[in-house]
């Protein structure tokens, strides 16, 4: 809307002071746009070209660069921080508007004025030592900053620190960006954050940006280091961090990921960028299951095999196809599931590794589900998929062993083992397999731990217990933290009184059960089917 807005002024003569006016009145009732940020869209810039921008004056005025960076910038925009004296006098000379034009009280720290041009009447002047070719106003409309290879000032530093990478950054800093990081800023200062139709065009906006750019920028190998310990650095956060706030974490370094996918390079380099290109995009899929939302999930997987494809690397193949296989487990149909399932392992060949030991237990819980549902076949040849599976999995090294992302581990095999007995109906080894993966699982896994228990209270319930199955379920969901109650886990609950209800009818403790599942919890967009944490 923004740029509309902007697109007519200028067709109208209008200056970006105008501009700004007009972007704020008509966009900030919708959505919220902040006078210093219309000022920013009134020029048709992204937060980097400010940043630049103000870094040069830092430049011209002999001063130190400053720790202005986009994230700053974006909180400013925000509402969530204000600018101390010196770099709202510096977004003023940015801007030339005076700071109430930004929605700041009181007068310059300059005390000089920056609106309109050098030599306009009634603005006072510099003193001639100080004065400064002032370009004028609407020559700033779209062109503030020079190209970014001409301005070696322009590094990233917010206040989290030093940037995230070496080397010179792009100015194609788009609004997908803006939302994440407003998002993150939203959920570091204990806001409550829901899914909305912004943050998941954002979202998918990004992913498609990947898919146009596979593969460029020159990087250094020191800098490929760098991403691929960052990496599998998320590797080890996942279960530990809500699913939200990691998204967040994991969008936006896949950006800048995207931004240095601009030009084809060396072809070991692209082969190691396509590669951590492949995984951050999977582990995007992995939490948008999390969150409820299937079809953001398989259009991220599919960008991950457009990355893995690139590589030529078959395992990084199988290992994106086993972790898809999950999104029709629980969203479609437990035959696709199979289907991926078996493609995962013939991609996988006979090389004991990651997706050769994870396919075959995949397969047999999508077996379990097709017995449940009377498929005469399917429990025999459950069984026979997990004993593949284990005996893959008793070859992997420690390193597959030791990730619950990118390898696959004890707990996770003893889970999956636990989940084929209980959908096959032997729930009495079902349950002993489950209670033995707890004993398993680091408190910090929350996710996976939460859906043993809950796999537990089922068998509960086929042993012919709804009391102690509805009050297991209930305890696992209220034991989590309300940011780590994602629609997975109360949905994954929410089945458990179903099948309660359909044995059993309307038993009393059904109703305290859907109260206590009705508390805080982070939400998707819309109802969804359960799914996975894997």
């Amino acid at each position: 809307m923004a740029r509309r807005i902007r697109a007519h002024g200028l067709a109208r003569g209008h200056g970006p002071v105008r501009i700004a006016q007009d972007i704020h009145e008509q966009c900030g009732p919708l959505f919220g746009t902040s006078r210093i940020k219309a000022h920013r869209l009134a020029h048709g810039v992204a937060l980097s070209d400010i940043v630049a921008q103000v870094r040069a004056l830092y430049e011209v005025d002999g001063k130190p660069p400053p720790r202005l960076g986009e994230t700053l910038l974006s909180a400013y925009e925000s509402g969530y921080k204000r600018p101390g004296p010196e770099y709202l006098h510096y977004l003023c000379a940015v801007y030339w508007v005076e700071p109430d034009a930004l929605d700041y009280q009181g007068p310059c720290i300059c005390g000089r004025g920056h609106a309109g041009r050098t030599g306009a009447p009634g603005v006072p002047q510099p003193r001639a030592a100080d004065r400064r070719p002032a370009p004028d106003p609407d020559a700033l409309v779209g062109a503030i900053v020079p190209r970014a290879e001409e301005r070696p000032w322009a590094t990233v530093n917010d206040a989290r620190g030093p940037a995230r990478a070496d080397g010179p950054l792009t100015i194609d800093v788009g609004e997908e960006d803006i939302v994440l990081r407003r998002t993150l800023l939203q959920l570091l200062a204990g806001a409550g954050v829901a899914l909305d139709g912004q943050f998941l065009g954002a979202v998918d906006g990004l992913r498609r940006k990947m898919d146009d750019t596979l593969v460029g920028a020159t990087v250094s190998p020191t800098m490929l280091d760098q991403w691929e310990e960052t990496t599998y650095g998320y590797g080890r956060q996942y279960q530990a961090t809500p699913s939200l706030r990691m998204l967040c974490d994991v969008l936006l370094d896949f950006s800048e990921v995207r931004r240095m996918c601009d030009k084809r390079q060396p072809v070991e380099l692209q082969e190691r960028l396509c590669r951590i290109a492949a995984q951050l995009a999977g582990l995007s899929g992995l939490i948008m299951i999390n969150l409820g939302d299937h079809r953001l999930a398989r259009s991220f997987f599919r960008t991950a095999r457009t990355a893995a494809d690139e590589t030529g690397d078959r395992q990084l193949r199988a290992w994106v196809t086993v972790r898809e296989s999950l999104v029709p487990m629980y969203y479609g149909d437990p035959r696709e599931a199979l289907h991926l399932a078996r493609k995962a392992q013939d991609l996988a060949g006979r090389t004991p590794g990651v997706a050769a030991a994870m396919a075959p237990a995949v397969e047999a819980r999508a077996l379990g589900m097709l017995a449940l549902r009377g498929r005469g076949d399917a429990a025999p040849s459950a069984r026979r998929a997990l004993v593949r599976g284990r005996s893959v999995f008793d070859q992997l090294s420690k390193a597959d062993t030791s990730d619950l992302v990118f390898g696959f581990t004890d707990r996770q095999m003893a889970f999956y083992e636990g989940d084929t007995f209980t959908n096959l109906g032997d729930h009495k080894h079902g349950d002993e397999v489950l209670s033995h993966a707890l004993t398993l699982y680091s408190p910090t896994d929350r996710v996976d731990l939460t859906l043993v228990r809950l796999d537990r209270a089922m068998c509960k319930l086929h042993a012919g217990h709804p009391d102690a199955a509805l009050a297991a379920g209930q305890e696992a969901i209220l034991d989590l933290p309300a940011d780590h109650r994602s629609d997975i886990l109360v949905h994954r609950a929410r089945q458990i009184g179903a099948a309660v209800a359909a044995k059993h009818g309307e038993i009393p403790a059904l109703k305290e059960f859907y109260e206590a599942l009705a508390g805080p919890s982070v939400t998707s967009p819309a109802p969804m089917p359960p799914a996975e944490q894997v």
